[in-house]
């Protein structure tokens, strides 16, 4: 089942900006939170950032806090990362999930039970 189409991605010199989208499916973004989580090469896939259901609150990953932001389009259901001042680490395929909460540790949060992973979006940074 459909429920999530990740974009933006691509080759992206250190330092760069890019943003990412994700269009959701199937469900409401203002009925459940909803995530970025990023998987790079040889290493676990671990939660970046979330946004609340209610839009109340946002939570980062110290790798990426003050770098990147997430934000979201309810009426477009969909959900962007805004990446700055990228490095080589942020190399990785980037994915989005629906939550049960946006809480705790962010890197090790997990998707909701019945949440599906799209296709993801690879982001390479290089020069």
């Amino acid at each position: 089942q459909l429920q999530f189409v990740e974009s933006g991605g691509g080759l992206v010199q250190p330092g760069g900006s890019p943003r990412l989208s994700c269009v959701v499916f199937g469900f409401r973004l203002d009925d459940y939170p909803i995530a970025w989580f990023r998987q790079a090469p040889g290493k676990e896939r671990e939660g970046v950032s979330c946004f609340s259901a209610g839009g109340g609150f946002t939570k980062y990953s110290d790798s990426v806090k003050g770098r990147f932001t997430i934000s979201r389009d309810v009426a477009k259901n969909s959900v962007y990362l805004q990446m700055n001042n990228l490095t080589p680490e942020d190399t990785a395929v980037y994915y989005c999930a629906k939550l049960n909460y946006c809480s705790g540790y962010v890197p090790t949060l997990r998707p909701k039970e019945n949440s599906s992973w799209g296709q993801g979006t690879q982001v390479t940074v290089s020069s």
